[in-house]
């Protein structure tokens, strides 16, 4: 029989900045049963009061940009500097492939043997919107203990890069020269959410071609940001590897820090995330509650089944589930 949760110690643990205590929260905000949900609620609500002090970032990257280098070393830039950083991962693919946060924390040498970083892997949920909760949730229990910078890797594509985009204060993409075309396969929705870019590898050889690359990028974010908007999107070029131009990204996410500050913007942003949060919540609930009702998922079959004949389409058959089930 497992021991009961004292909710009171990892309370205490986690403001006292313990790295158990941390890991021990973090496990419970992320189970799925029901009376652990309920703990975890009130674990987290007893640690509101304590969060909001970090500075949020999300960090993406097409595939081979080097994320895992890129934030060894900006995490151990942060902390020579005296921060505390907090590594979280939304990574919905991991039951599917395993995923890659795994891999990459070993990649991270730096900061998985600094004192002053904390490295939590995503769990393998298996679904979105699951995955994405448990790292807000885990970033509550980070900032509760003392990390006043929280870099949120988005390891899977698509729709994870909105969800990280929507619960950080700065979106980072880094970015590759070294594509033929700099700008090919650039989604224009993921350069809508950029805050700040960044070229990376522009080291040696590839140097010239990377600030090519940044030139291509500016142009193209301004075409997107009106002539006086308060902020258009730095675009930077930077090596990880070699720990250059580190400075200057992190310089830029700090200027973005204080312009939204400074016009009100950041509260705003941060507001209308929990928002978002609270309906992306609601749904999710509400999906797993209609799913796993016995005689949805009965009909469900039978509609399969027809859709995969070619019998009904989608909307049709989405109808009539939800019209059968009283919905």
């Amino acid at each position: 029989m497992a021991a009961p949760i004292d909710l009171d110690a990892y309370e205490r643990g986690v403001l006292a900045g313990d790295r158990t205590a941390m890991g021990r929260a973090i496990t419970l905000v992320e189970s799925r049963l029901p009376e652990h949900q309920v703990l975890a609620q009130e674990l987290l609500t007893r640690l509101l009061p304590h969060s909001g002090r970090s500075v949020r970032v999300g960090i993406t990257g097409v595939p081979g940009v080097g994320k895992s280098t890129f934030i060894d070393s900006l995490g151990s830039h942060l902390t020579a500097d005296g921060h505390k950083v907090a590594v979280l991962a939304v990574d919905p693919s991991s039951t599917r492939t395993g995923g890659s946060i795994l891999g990459d924390k070993t990649r991270m040498t730096r900061l998985s043997i600094d004192e002053n970083a904390f490295i939590r892997p995503s769990p393998t949920a298996g679904t979105l919107g699951g995955v994405a909760a448990a790292t807000r949730e885990a970033m509550v229990v980070v900032e509760a203990a003392g990390y006043d910078v929280v870099l949120v890797e988005t390891v899977g594509v698509g729709q994870s890069e909105t969800t990280v985009a929507n619960m950080t204060d700065c979106f980072l993409v880094l970015m590759l020269a070294r594509t033929g075309d700099s700008l090919q396969g650039i989604k224009k929705g993921v350069l809508e959410l950029a805050d700040v870019l960044a070229v990376n590898k522009a080291d040696g050889k590839h140097e010239i071609e990377a600030k090519g690359a940044a030139r291509e990028l500016a142009k193209a974010l301004s075409l997107l940001h009106p002539a006086g908007a308060i902020w258009v999107p730095p675009v930077l070029t930077c090596s990880a590897l070699h720990d250059t131009g580190i400075d200057e990204v992190w310089s830029q996410v700090q200027q973005h820090q204080a312009v939204m500050n400074r016009n009100g913007l950041l509260e705003e942003r941060r507001a209308r995330q929990q928002v978002q949060w609270m309906w992306s919540t609601v749904e999710d609930h509400l999906i797993r509650g209609f799913r796993s009702r016995s005689d949805v998922h009965h009909r469900a079959e039978q509609l399969e089944a027809q859709l995969r004949a070619g019998e009904i389409t989608a909307t049709a058959a989405a109808r009539q589930l939800l019209g059968e089930s009283g919905i």
